[in-house]
């Protein structure tokens, strides 16, 4: 019997510690530790011995129920999958027999987004699509690596793919303290293209200190009045409307909204989405952005921190056991960069599997 089979079979009928939702509210209501089976992975998938993970936005709106239009697609009452997170730093615990290029022991990092892997990343396993896996860089902590997938890609993806940034280009980062914004700035500046970031007064110098050449002051000014035009917008915030920002754009400029803007109500922020993408419909080039994390994505996102090109920045780490404080935490939208949950190895993890 291979290892890998071996492993396999001493995972079934075994139990894990998640961080499990039972209906929609405040993260501290909603969510807490509870004992459910550890999931064994199929053919081509991989099964993770979790040691952190990380809050992005998907998870607080699954956590709150916002928009309430949402709930037709994750469940009516309460989600039909319990268990949040979608990011992974771990160790490789089991695999399929397809997996051949993965092995148990192996540090790895990837995600779950994209695919059907149940459950979640707040867990002290989870299982991931081989192909939503990579090596782990030597040169990352695990918190790095689990804090950085669907915030690095989506920011890799706008920037480099969507707005096409390089020398000469013009790129405005609104929300650029945030996760996909501190990425951004960073990534953009490595392909040669002037940034300005938009942030509040507290985050100038620290968005500064990313590489932004300019930085907006939101509470002093409002870039959208501004005279300066630019290629690329990414709008993380959806504060102002769409055509405000198509304004500012130079004849072939690119509009990036990635956000949901207010998230309360029955709609919340999908009817400005809808107006921007309609506006795309007519002269303005309006774009979405969507995080893929293949291979050859997670290895692009790899050589940039490795590198030490691009840092992933976090703002405060959680234990498993506090995830919906860590959630919390991100609901008061003045995180800069991200919010790590790490599991911790062994003790109260259950060991390895045997």
């Amino acid at each position: 019997m291979s290892e890998s089979t071996k492993a396999l079979g001493s995972a079934r009928d075994t139990a894990m510690t998640a961080i499990v939702q039972n209906r929609y509210g405040a993260p501290e209501q909603v969510l807490a530790p509870a004992e459910i089976a550890r999931p064994v992975p199929g053919d081509d998938e991989v099964l993770v011995r979790m040691r952190a993970t990380s809050v992005n936005t998907p998870d607080w709106l699954a956590v709150q129920g916002v928009p309430y239009l949402l709930r037709l697609q994750s469940g009516l009452r309460r989600p039909a999958a319990p268990v949040r997170g979608s990011d992974i730093a771990g160790v490789v615990a089991a695999t399929g027999k397809n997996v051949t290029d993965l092995r148990i022991g192996d540090e790895v990092f990837g995600s779950q987004w994209g695919t059907k892997s149940r459950p979640g990343t707040f867990a002290e396993f989870a299982l991931a699509s081989a192909d939503r896996l990579i090596a782990k860089p030597a040169e990352l902590t695990f918190e790095e690596a689990g804090a950085a997938v669907m915030s690095g890609i989506t920011a890799l993806l706008a920037v480099r793919d969507v707005s096409r940034a390089g020398p000469g280009k013009r790129i405005l980062i609104n929300g650029a303290s945030g996760g996909v914004g501190t990425f951004a700035i960073q990534i953009a500046k490595t392909l040669g293209a002037h940034v300005t970031g938009v942030c509040s007064t507290r985050n100038v110098e620290f968005v500064r200190s990313l590489g932004a050449d300019e930085v907006v002051d939101y509470t002093r000014d409002d870039y959208t009045r501004g005279a300066q035009r630019y290629d690329a917008i990414l709008d993380n915030v959806l504060n102002h409307s769409p055509a405000a920002n198509a304004a500012l754009l130079t004849p072939t400029g690119t509009f990036i909204p990635n956000s949901i803007g207010n998230a309360a109500g029955l709609f919340g922020g999908l009817p400005r989405i809808g107006r921007a993408h309609l506006m795309g419909l007519g002269s303005a080039d309006v774009r979405s952005v969507t995080c893929v994390p293949d291979r050859g994505n997670l290895r692009d996102l790899a050589a940039l921190l490795a590198s030490g090109d691009v840092k992933v920045i976090i703002e405060r780490t959680y234990p498993l056991a506090e995830a919906a404080a860590a959630i919390t935490h991100m609901l008061g939208h003045r995180a800069r960069g991200q919010i790590a949950v790490t599991i911790r190895p062994g003790g109260d993890s259950g060991g390895e599997i045997d």
